[in-house]
C-alpha cells in the first residue's frame, strides 16, 4: 500500500491537473508496484480535499461495467467513483474549458428515495429503494492521460480508479420513469453528433440489467462503513462506447420512449 504522504502528493496532482488542464503520466509507470486500493486511496483522498473546499457530494458513478470493457481493462469487476454537484449540467450549452480531453457516455442514473446498505443486496431491493431512472449522459474525462506520452501503452485500471473512476460531468435529461415502469434491460439509445449516429445501445449491455451495477456498489461501500444514501443520483454505467467529445460538438442523446435531449460543447 502507499504511504499516505504519497497518497496526499498524488490527490494533490490530480487536483493541479484538473485545474491547470495538463494531464499527468500514469501513476502505475512512476510506481510499478501500485494497486487498486492504492488507486481508491488516492481517489478518496482527491474527493475529500474537493468536499473540504466546498463540495458537496451529490452521489455515484460506475465504471467498467460491460464484460468487453472489463476484459480490456484485465478486470473481473466494475470501478467507482463520486459525483460532486459541479460535474451536474442540464442540457443545453457546456464549457468546453473544464474539461481537457472529454468523451461522452450513454447512461442511465438512479434517483434514490431510500438508503441501501449492507453487504447482501439484490436487484429488487434496488428497485424498491429507487424514486424513479432518468437517462443520463456522463463526460469522462483524463487528468491521466490515457496513452502514455512514451510508450503509447495504454493507462491500467489503478490510473483510471484513481482519477476517481475518469469523472467529470452528467448530463440529465429526457422522461423520469418509475424503476418498475419500463423493463430496464430493454432502454435503448441512440447517440448523435453533428448530426450522425455515433453509438447505440441496450441498457442489458450494463451486466444485463442497470440495477446490478447499483447493488454491487452498496456492497463495495458497506466495508468502508459507507452506504448509498436516500437522494443520491447512481450512474449505473454505460451502455455505448465513449464518444470523444471536441468544442462545438452537438450531441443528440434519443431514449426513444424515456424522451431526447441534446447538448454543445461550446
Amino acid at each position: 500500500m502507499f504511504s499516505q504522504d504519497l497518497i496526499a502528493q498524488l490527490a494533490d496532482e490530480l487536483q493541479a491537473s484538473e485545474q491547470l488542464r495538463v494531464q499527468l503520466e500514469h501513476f502505475s509507470k512512476r510506481f510499478p508496484g501500485m494497486t487498486i486500493e492504492d488507486g481508491y486511496a488516492i481517489s478518496r483522498a482527491w474527493v475529500a480535499r474537493k468536499i473540504a473546499a466546498g463540495r458537496v457530494k451529490r452521489g455515484h458513478k460506475i465504471g467498467l461495467t460491460s464484460r468487453a470493457m472489463q476484459l480490456s481493462s484485465q478486470i473481473d469487476e466494475p470501478d467507482y467513483g463520486t459525483l460532486l454537484d459541479d460535474m451536474f449540467f442540464e442540457p443545453g450549452d457546456i464549457p468546453f474549458t473544464r474539461f481537457i480531453a472529454p468523451r461522452v457516455e450513454v447512461e442511465l442514473a438512479f434517483i434514490l428515495k431510500k438508503k441501501i446498505e449492507g453487504t447482501h443486496i439484490t436487484v429488487q431491493q434496488v428497485l424498491d429503494a429507487t424514486d424513479y431512472v432518468q437517462p443520463a449522459i456522463e463526460i469522462i474525462d483524463a487528468r491521466i492521460e490515457q496513452f502514455d506520452r512514451h510508450t503509447k501503452v495504454m493507462r491500467k485500471v489503478y490510473d483510471t480508479i484513481s482519477d476517481n473512476a475518469a469523472n467529470a460531468g452528467i448530463v440529465l435529461g429526457g422522461r423520469k420513469v418509475g424503476p418498475r415502469e419500463v423493463d430496464l434491460p430493454w432502454v435503448g439509445a441512440i447517440l448523435r453528433q453533428n448530426g450522425v449516429v455515433e453509438e447505440t445501445g441496450l441498457a442489458a449491455g450494463v451486466q444485463g440489467h442497470p440495477a446490478i451495477g447499483v447493488a454491487w456498489l452498496a456492497m463495495k461501500l458497506a466495508p468502508w462503513g459507507e452506504c448509498l444514501e436516500a437522494g443520491e443520483v447512481v450512474l449505473a454505467g454505460s451502455f455505448t462506447r465513449p464518444a470523444i467529445a471536441r468544442q462545438g460538438d452537438v450531441f443528440d442523446a434519443d431514449y426513444g420512449p424515456l424522451g431526447r435531449f441534446e447538448f454543445k460543447f461550446v
